[in-house]
């Protein structure tokens, strides 16, 4: 059951009616590399992947019907592939709250959560930390066998704290976002709410729209003044924020530099927004801006 009726302004129309997708028992040829494709796209965080980088071998098993979509999407979460795009390089925490989301179609709920798996992995090693997702109960009374892992984020079930709700729009950015093209990077994005057991604010994945939350830039670096000079006092209602990233400075070589926001009178906003698109930054977010 959907958890809200406002779906469509929060951006998860796409899960509100979706029936999980399941490997029957008539399957076909075509039901496998249907199963196949939804599990590298939930696995891998909607991610793209390569012709060369495909797992043939644990395809073929479960083509033929030698391995079940449980020990498919185990051995994708096993592969180097899966490490390469979010265990490398990755804060321990945000690995923690990827393999959530991928594996288990959920957020964190609280810091316990985290200390489990940070132990696990310390101790037994990162194939008993991936085992301990898809073996647990959890994983058989929502996926079983046969059904690939989706995300149970936004909806109402047992067993499912409401915290998850909130929680899990820090960790989803949009049905066409990828886990690896975020703004955030490879840093966590529930690190402190889940050490403070503070609840999470639901904000939206492109920003602008009245009742979002909104994140301000990590660098904390929102100028006082305008692109165009000082911020004018008398104007407040007419300002906005506009959170950009991956800009590029002028000249030679490419340096992109890391999020940040401007505040700019709306008269200015389109003029802007030309300017970052042909630095090759990525808007975040554009909120009215307040002096407050």
């Amino acid at each position: 059951m959907a958890i809200t009726t406002a779906a469509s302004r929060l951006g998860t129309t796409a899960f509100s009616n979706a029936t999980p997708v399941e490997l029957r028992p008539d399957w076909t040829t075509d039901d496998a590399k249907g199963i196949i494709r939804a599990v590298y796209r939930q696995v891998l965080g909607n991610d793209y992947i390569m012709e060369s980088e495909r797992l043939k071998s644990a395809e073929s098993l479960l083509t033929n019907g030698s391995t079940s979509v449980k020990e498919f999407v185990r051995a994708v979460a096993k592969s180097e592939l899966y490490k390469k795009k979010f265990f490398y390089g990755n804060f321990q925490t945000r690995v923690i709250e990827l393999n959530y989301k991928h594996l288990l179609g959920r957020a964190p709920y609280d810091e316990s959560e985290v200390i489990y798996h940070l132990d696990l992995y310390e101790t037994q090693g990162y194939d008993a930390d991936i085992d301990s997702y898809i073996d647990s109960v959890e994983y058989a009374e929502n996926f079983g066998e046969n059904i690939v892992p989706y995300y149970r984020g936004f909806s109402t079930q047992t067993g499912q704290k409401t915290v998850g709700f909130t929680r899990m729009f820090r960790l989803y950015r949009g049905y066409a976002n990828s886990d690896r093209a975020q703004i955030e990077g490879s840093v966590t994005r529930l690190g402190t709410e889940l050490a403070q057991n503070a609840a999470s604010a639901v904000v939206g994945p492109s920003g602008g729209n009245n009742g979002w939350a909104y994140r301000p830039s990590k660098a904390g670096n929102t100028p006082t003044k305008a692109l165009g000079g000082n911020v004018a006092f008398g104007d407040v209602g007419k300002l906005y924020r506009v959170e950009i990233s991956a800009i590029s400075k002028p000249g030679y070589p490419s340096v992109r530099r890391s999020s940040k926001a401007l505040i700019v009178p709306y008269e200015q906003l389109n003029n802007t927004l030309q300017q970052i698109n042909r630095l090759g930054g990525k808007v975040a977010s554009i909120t009215p801006a307040s002096l407050d």
